[in-house]
This record gives structure tokens, sequence and C-alpha cells, in this order.
């Protein structure tokens, strides 16, 4: 499903750009006072699964897009991989898209570069992490190498010049993955407020919310938090909300269940050599023509593929 909603158009490098995304975007992370969530998409499908069931925005997870072209989450996939991926996502729904960029990809340019071209490809605003590249899932391993303050910051800022304020700036911190602690945390989340980020996301891979909330105790909300509960899901959502975060977002669990999903069905087709009894499991074709207006199609074709049909 397309976005035909009016569009306000920004100029820039030559290129027009659909800024109301981005302005719906940097409303639910940086300017709303209730809490937001974003919902993981991978592709066209997931995106307007998303949208149907009512979130209001995207995260596009490097993790699921990694996973659905057969890739690890370790910037096997390339950057013009990710942005392909973004596209179809961003022409599947109507929501706006925050990217999970990596790193960017390399030093300053490769990350203004993908910037620049998550922002054509419809993007709402990007998300950087203090990580080396090439980078690892946070959650294999120990302690990641981080990136030095100073050239993140350039990153940061490289970023912010090209694409001002086209895009929402996300800059996400690996202090605590890398087990660096907490001091480190907040002076990286003051650098990168100085660099230009209007965001910050703090991540973790503890099975608590404890250090998430303590960070968002001391940053007294400095700039607008995002987090992303993935390890420490049993936490009430109401904890955030005391805590003043401002975005949830639910990384990777569209792809987690339609592994899970898949994994059940190709198990007992191959033990059954039969599909009878899957169908009232499934969802029936009829689902899958409504999500993507195959109504509007036929008649589209009707109108335009047989004309004369229509004047007798």
């Amino acid at each position: 499903m397309q976005d035909h909603s009016p569009s306000v158009l920004a100029h820039g490098n030559n290129h027009s750009v659909d800024l109301t995304r981005t302005d719906a975007l940097r409303a639910e992370v940086c300017s709303s006072s209730a809490l937001s969530f974003l919902m993981e998409a991978h592709d066209g499908l997931s995106a307007a699964i998303a949208g149907r069931a009512g979130f209001k925005g995207l995260w596009a997870s490097g993790l699921s897009i990694a996973c659905s072209l057969g890739y690890r989450d370790a910037n096997e996939a390339s950057w013009s991989q990710l942005v392909d991926a973004v596209e179809r996502i961003v022409g599947s729904s109507q929501l706006p898209v925050l990217v999970d960029g990596d790193g960017g990809f390399g030093n300053f340019n490769n990350a203004r570069l993908l910037a620049r071209k998550l922002r054509e490809r419809g993007a709402a605003g990007i998300a950087l992490e203090d990580s080396c590249f090439p980078k690892l899932n946070s959650f294999v391993g120990n302690r990641h190498p981080l990136a030095d303050i100073d050239e993140f910051c350039g990153r940061l800022r490289a970023v912010k010049d090209t694409v001002a304020n086209e895009l929402v700036l996300v800059a996400r911190i690996e202090a605590l993955i890398a087990a660096h602690g907490m001091n480190e945390a907040i002076a990286r989340a003051h650098a990168y407020r100085e660099a230009g980020a209007d965001a910050i996301l703090i991540h973790s891979r503890s099975s608590s919310a404890d250090e998430i909330l303590s960070f968002a105790d001391a940053w007294q909300n400095r700039l607008p938090v995002v987090i992303v509960p993935t390890k420490y899901y049993r936490t009430p959502t109401c904890e955030y909300r005391r805590a003043g975060i401002s975005t949830v977002i639910w990384a990777n669990h569209s792809m987690r269940a339609a592994v899970a999903a898949m994994r059940r069905v190709c198990g007992r087709i191959f033990a059954e050599e039969n599909v009878a009894t899957i169908e009232p499991d499934i969802a029936p074709l009829e689902d899958i023509f409504e999500l993507f207006s195959y109504d509007e199609l036929a008649e589209a074709e009707a109108r335009y593929l047989y004309p004369n049909k229509l004047q007798h």
C-alpha cells in the first residue's frame, strides 16, 4: 500500500524529500509526552501487518533484515542491501520508519552516504550506534570494542550536516552492552547531544531494566530516551512511563514470530505430506489479497487494461 497522503517537500542535495513521515517520527520520539512504541519490520509484508495492528511507527531492524536476506547481523549485508530493504518497508506502509543503521558502515563518510540514501528512499530517521566496523550483534560475544567518542561524534555531525532535520538522528550507546559502566554511558550521551543527536538510545543485555532505569534517572531527559527491551521484556511498561522514557522499540518480534510459525508449518507439511490439516492455522489467501488491496488492482485493470469493455 503506497502512501498517497499529501506530502511536504523539502529540497536539499538536488533531491525532493517527503518530510511528513519525518515530522511524524519526530512527534513520536522527540515531542510526545506519552510513551511511544515502534514495531519491527524487515520487509513490506511485516510493515503492512504492523500498520494494520495500529502502530504509529516502524523500526527497520538490522538483525531482522539480515535474517530475511540469509545473513548474520555482523555487517554481512551491505549498506545498499539495507537501503533497498528500507525502500520496500516504506513503500508498504504509511508509517514513519526509523532505520537501524548499525555504526554507519564505516567512518563519517560512509555514515553520511547511508543517511543521504535512506532519506532519498523515504526513511524518517536513522539510529547510529557507537560500535566499530564491522559490528557484531549486541547480544553475541562479550566486551565489544566501542568507537572513540570524538570519532563517533564526527559521524553524527557528518550525518546532521548532510540531512539536517530531514531525518531524526538517534545516537545509540553501547557502553552498557560492552560493560563500560554507567559513567561512560552518561559521558557519551552528553557528547552525542552536543554533536547534534535528536534522541539517545541506551541499550542493555541485562534481564533486568535496572541499569536502563538508572540511566534515565541520571540523564534527566536532556534528550529523549529510546529503549529496546529485548532482554528485559518482563519489566512492566508502566515502569518506562514512570521513568520518562520516550520510546520503546519492539525490535525483532515479527521476524522471530515468523521463524516460529514457518518452522511449525514446514515440519507438519513434511511429516504429513499433506496441507489439509494446516489450512485452519494459516492465513487464508483472501487475507493476503485484502492486506495489499488486490481489489484496487482489479478495479484498475478494468479501467486501464480493458477500458473499451466498460463502454459496452
